[in-house]
């Protein structure tokens, strides 16, 4: 039994990297959405690594997004939300996140 006015020693808690990129893609999903509203076939889904260093959590978003758009807008979109997320939903301090895209999808002839 601890003594009175002795602090009991307690665990700490840490979120797991799969964590961070898991909520990170699915708000940069979300973000991204109605710039695909209008084009066939599944919405292609953000792959996304975090690094959790000190206390904080870096990410990097890796995005295929329509073409013709405003792709600098759309990453940036992207960035804001899946920052924002992270912070709110884990409470962990997001320092950046690079973002790159690695596709362009052109819209279908019609």
């Amino acid at each position: 039994m601890a003594h009175p006015g002795v602090v009991a020693q307690r665990g700490g808690e840490r979120v797991a990297d799969r964590v961070y990129r898991r909520i990170a893609a699915r708000a940069a999903a979300d973000a991204l959405a109605p710039a695909w509203r209008d084009r066939p076939g599944p919405v292609p889904r953000p792959k996304v690594s975090a690094l959790f260093s000190h206390g904080r959590v870096r990410l990097t978003l890796h995005l295929e997004l329509p073409f013709p758009s405003d792709v600098g807008t759309l990453a940036r979109t992207a960035r804001d939300a899946a920052c924002r997320t992270v912070a709110e939903l884990t409470g962990t301090p997001v320092t950046g996140a690079d973002v790159i895209v690695d596709r362009l999808h052109p819209a279908a002839a019609g």
